[in-house]
């Protein structure tokens, strides 16, 4: 096999291969090996007509395409590694010659990973900010408490809807007088200020009594996902079932000795105070990772080919569905309730996909520029780690952890990068 790799712009260039005929008739025969099983022609059993007859009647080149489907994996792969290349995205394949007796001949035009030029990286000053502890945010995080282990109480008859409560609804709405599709239910669980309805509708809800019935006029955003009803006033018909309201326990040493192993609220407060002094350092170690990162990213230069900005936008949006399936939300609901479309979704995470990708090359070539290496007893204390958080046996752990990955690529990659974060902020500086 011969392979030719020329560079034709930015990160685009093109794989011209060549695969030698004997491969290529190789390829040939077990592709009629395969499609003559479905053959039928009078005269000869199913599957069993010689290859003479079949190429006879049908020609070879019917054989063709079934061929490319054995020849081009493998001969694209090893093209990619005799060149050592990246490539970042499925290639565009187009077959320049497949012929019995002869060389296929095909060319890929493939986008590759981009060069990075680092810029200053080391040395980095890190602007103060303060991560102290106070009165205040010791208070906030016992009211938290406070509302986390509220009783929810069934609102009296007579009571009204309050911001924060969980109500118990049917509605249905209208279009130009038509119900649409999707804008019914009955006895709906909503908590008023989530903002999980169309912006309107559930501020229109407040005072609302129990057995009451009420009209709720939104408008549907411009940017809509159903295209029919973008932009459309809409009137929603609402019956209200039930009202419930948290009712919040009393800040006291019972309160303490329910919630937790003290016996006194003064206590309470001062492990409180203790967790958030833990998390104020865990703050300020990522903010000066952030730092040194972003500071970093900022001096390097880097072509980066949109392709790599939408792979991790597909990322990011299968984990954004993914947390929403443990939420026990339908993703389809999601976008009908909030009324916003995928193409929304994408576009609010292209951002932050971008700011992913490049931080990730930069992070790379920072490692590969210092000499950074993980070791062997990198990855046996990171399985370790794994094993301790998931109460897990190591070996149970690592094969498990095999099996998704035979090299632990998945698992280098994050421990190069924390140690190449680690290596960025051992060379910071506070102004």
């Amino acid at each position: 096999m011969s392979v030719k790799w020329e560079k034709k712009e930015s990160n685009i260039g093109i794989l011209e291969v060549e695969v030698e005929s004997a491969k290529v008739d190789q390829a040939i025969d077990q592709a009629f090996k395969k499609v003559v099983k479905q053959v039928n022609l009078p005269g000869f059993r199913k599957g069993k007509v010689p290859r003479p007859i079949f190429e006879q009647r049908f020609g070879t080149a019917v054989l063709y395409q079934d061929a490319l489907d054995i020849l081009l994996p493998e001969a694209y792969t090893n093209a990619v590694k005799e060149t050592d290349i990246q490539p970042v995205s499925r290639p565009e394949i187009d077959v320049v010659q497949i012929e019995k007796g002869k060389p296929l001949i095909f060319k890929a035009t493939v986008t590759v990973r981009p060069e990075v030029q680092l810029g200053e990286y080391k040395n980095t000053t890190i602007e103060p900010k303060e991560f102290a502890v106070t009165e205040e945010d010791v208070q906030k995080e016992l009211e938290n408490l406070r509302k986390s282990h509220a009783e929810i109480v069934v609102v009296e008859d007579d009571g009204s809807i309050q911001e924060g409560d969980t109500v118990l609804i049917d509605f249905k709405g209208f279009v130009d007088d038509e119900p649409f599709e999707g804008g019914e239910a009955e006895k709906y669980q909503l908590e008023i200020g989530s903002g999980t309805f169309i912006p309107g509708f559930e501020e229109q809800l407040i005072g609302m009594k129990k057995g009451e019935d009420r009209d709720v006029n939104v408008t549907f955003p411009e940017n809509y996902h159903v295209v029919a009803l973008a932009g459309k006033p809409a009137v929603f018909k609402v019956h209200l079932h039930e009202i419930k309201r948290k009712q919040l326990p009393v800040l006291d040493d019972e309160f303490a000795k329910d919630i937790s192993e003290f016996d006194t609220l003064d206590e309470l407060k001062a492990d409180v105070e203790k967790r958030l002094k833990e998390k104020a350092e865990t703050d300020k170690k990522n903010y000066i990772e952030e730092q040194v990162i972003d500071k970093a990213v900022a001096n390097a230069t880097i072509d980066l080919p949109p392709v790599m900005i939408e792979n991790e936008t597909d990322v990011m949006l299968e984990d954004f569905k993914q947390r929403l399936q443990m939420q026990g939300i339908p993703y389809d609901a999601y976008l009908q309730f909030t009324g916003v479309s995928e193409d929304n979704l994408r576009n609010d995470m292209k951002e932050n996909a971008e700011k992913r990708v490049r931080t990730r090359l930069v992070l790379e070539e920072i490692g590969k520029a210092e000499n950074i290496e993980v070791t062997q007893d990198d990855i046996q204390e990171e399985i370790a780690k794994v094993a301790d958080m998931a109460k897990m046996d190591f070996d149970q752990v690592k094969t498990i952890l095999e099996s998704r990955d035979p090299n632990f690529e998945g698992l280098r990659s994050d421990i190069l990068s924390r140690k190449t974060i680690s290596f960025l902020t051992d060379h910071s500086k506070l102004a």
